[in-house]
Parts: C-alpha cells; sequence; structure tokens
C-alpha cells in the first residue's frame, strides 16, 4: 500500500501546510492546487509552470488520483454516455445531455448503489464504495470538457442523478458541489447544481443544517406509502411522514424550493388518485414536479405510461396551481437515460 499522500485530498489550507513541510514556499501551493483543480490534470508532468526538480520531488510525495475517461457512446439524439475508470478498477457512468437552452451533466457518487430501486439499473448493483469528491469532481470536469469539443459550449447544469444515493455519500457529495461553484474549481453557480436523493430524511435536515446552496430534487415516484415502498425499499425506513418533515426543515432552513421527481409507470402510478396524492403531498413546501418517461431496463417489471394518461396526470397537477415538467427521455439507444446506467456498460457486458 502506497504511503504516499493523495494531493487531491488535501484543501488549499491543508495543501500549503503540507507543501511548506517539505521545505516549499506556501506560493507553490496555490499554483499546484490551480493545476489539480481548474486544468485538472492528472501528473504532476503536466505542471509545465513548476519546475522539473519539483516536479519530481511532489512524484515522491504525492499521487494524483484522477479517474480517466474509458469509453463514450454517442446517441442518436446527441446524448452522450461516458464510462470512466477509477484509480482502483471500478467503472463509473455519466451522461450529458444536450437540449435546447441547456448543456446538463448527470454524475454519480458511488460506484454501484445500495438501494435496489425496482425500476433502476444502477440498484440491481452492489454498492462497492462511496466516490470521492475529487472523483465527483473530476466527472463534471471531463463532462464539460465533452460538451465543449462537440457541441461548443460548455455546461449549463449538473445533476447528481446517476449511479449510487448522494445522501449516502453526504460529505464527499457536498465538499465536490462546493468544489464544482468555487473559484478555484468550475466557478459554477451554486443553483445550477441539483442533487437527488430517493430520501434520507436525516441527512436532508443536515443539508439544511449546513445551508447549501444548490438545489434538491427528491425521488418520490409514489406519494402513498405502501403503493412507494412497493417499488422503493428505502421508504420503509424513511416513510412519506418523515420525509414530509425533513423536506420542510430543509426548505425552511434554506428557501429553497423542492422538486420532486416522478417516474411514471403504466397501471401502478398514473391513475388520476395517484396525482390527487402528489398534489396533496405536494402542499408541503414549494415545489415543482419533473414528470418521467420511465425507461425500460433489463428483466424490468414495469413499462411505459400511455402518452395521454401522462397529459392527464400533468393536466390535474397544474389545475392544483402546481408547476410540472414533463420529461422525455434522452439516449435511450444506448442506455444512457434515467435509471438505465449500469444496464448495458460495454465495458462490463
Amino acid at each position: 500500500m502506497s504511503s504516499k499522500i493523495n494531493i487531491r485530498s488535501l484543501s488549499l489550507a491543508d495543501l500549503i501546510e503540507s507543501i511548506t513541510s517539505i521545505g516549499e514556499k506556501s506560493f507553490r501551493a496555490k499554483q499546484i492546487f490551480e493545476w489539480l483543480w481548474k486544468k485538472n490534470v492528472g501528473s504532476f508532468d503536466e505542471m509545465t509552470s513548476l519546475s522539473k526538480e519539483f516536479r519530481d520531488k511532489l512524484l515522491t510525495t504525492y499521487i494524483i488520483d484522477k479517474i480517466v475517461l474509458a469509453e463514450k457512446q454517442i446517441s442518436s439524439d446527441k446524448t452522450i454516455k461516458c464510462a470512466f475508470r477509477t484509480h482502483d478498477g471500478h467503472i463509473i457512468e455519466g451522461v450529458l445531455i444536450p437540449v435546447k437552452n441547456r448543456m446538463t451533466a448527470c454524475i454519480s457518487s458511488q460506484v454501484g448503489c445500495s438501494l435496489a430501486c425496482k425500476f433502476c439499473a444502477t440498484g440491481k448493483l452492489k454498492r462497492l464504495r462511496n466516490l470521492s469528491f475529487s472523483e465527483i469532481y473530476d466527472q463534471a470536469f471531463i463532462i464539460n470538457q465533452i460538451a465543449t469539443e462537440h457541441y461548443d459550449t460548455h455546461l449549463s447544469n449538473i445533476v447528481y442523478m446517476g449511479m449510487g444515493e448522494p445522501m449516502l455519500n453526504y460529505t464527499n457529495v457536498k465538499i465536490s458541489a462546493e468544489m464544482i461553484s468555487s473559484e478555484d474549481g468550475m466557478a459554477m453557480s451554486p443553483k445550477r447544481i441539483t442533487v437527488s436523493t430517493a430520501g434520507i430524511a436525516k441527512n436532508i435536515k443536515k443539508l439544511g443544517d449546513d445551508d447549501v446552496k444548490f438545489n434538491l430534487a427528491l425521488s418520490l415516484h409514489a406519494a402513498q406509502d405502501n403503493k412507494r415502498s412497493k417499488i422503493m425499499e428505502i421508504n420503509n425506513s424513511n416513510n412519506l411522514e418523515a420525509l414530509a418533515e425533513a423536506i420542510k426543515y430543509f426548505y425552511e432552513k434554506t428557501g429553497s424550493r423542492i422538486t420532486f421527481e416522478y417516474i411514471i409507470f403504466k397501471d401502478f402510478n398514473d391513475a388520476m388518485n395517484d396525482a390527487q396524492e402528489l398534489a396533496h403531498f405536494c402542499k408541503n413546501v414549494p415545489c415543482k414536479v419533473n414528470i418521467i418517461e420511465y425507461n425500460p431496463i433489463d428483466d424490468g417489471e414495469f413499462s411505459q405510461a400511455e402518452t395521454q394518461k401522462v397529459k392527464a396526470f400533468a393536466n390535474f397537477l397544474e389545475s392544483k396551481n402546481i408547476i410540472v415538467n414533463i420529461r422525455r427521455s434522452r439516449g435511450k439507444d444506448i442506455d444512457a437515460a434515467c435509471g438505465q446506467l449500469a444496464n448495458k456498460n460495454a465495458l462490463t457486458g
């Protein structure tokens, strides 16, 4: 096991202390920090403003654990799915979603997932480990580069909706979002960042206590406990009453509107009584609802709701003065759509 220090695990203050401890001037730490984050280099040799002697010294003391792009697939609708390889050989996935006036990166927070939601391909995998905040940051940085290369524009939004449950990797998710929005990092407005959770009530409250500046989305998918528990085991320990209390607390602390994500399934949660239950739940906090088209996964037991039922569902919510967006699938032909990540990864079989 390497005794070298993972240099990207250090804050700027920690890096200054570490660099001075090996006999270097503190301003060198600021140079290194810029190379690591603003330029996102993967080796000390790329830090060309530093002397060869200093770079060799860094190499004997530190490691850089940057993820690398292992593969990318481009959909017929221009969505790009990225497979990233971590320093210890795991494959994680992220997606670039280009739509009119918006360029969104969907990024992962864990290798695999422990929640086993029935409609999600990632949920069929085991959770192997949390991603570090630098590995989460790398995904956003690399996908931003891809957006520039392919579409000549930078990311407008980042969503933590890829592999894993962000609220079960709380600290790394929070730090990564802070780095993405920092002037020392990608300098993206935190209001352009959304963290999505299946519903870990205590950590939703912690977000409020920490006064986070990014947006929060709750993967709801049913507003009745028995029904939600059938598709999301997490509801057994974090039921709708607990989640309602948590999102109220979050809103009181941050003043940030909540987004409810609602994947609509045929003959399961697409009826008018389901819409009524959702409208009732929406009374808890100022919110908006994203109705998401279901994307089939291998051995999935659900199917897409009929278009007319989706429209009727949305119209009912709008009649209750609820902001509603119907999200159409992107990247289905390369299994990059919502819920499909890890479904058919060309690198893993």
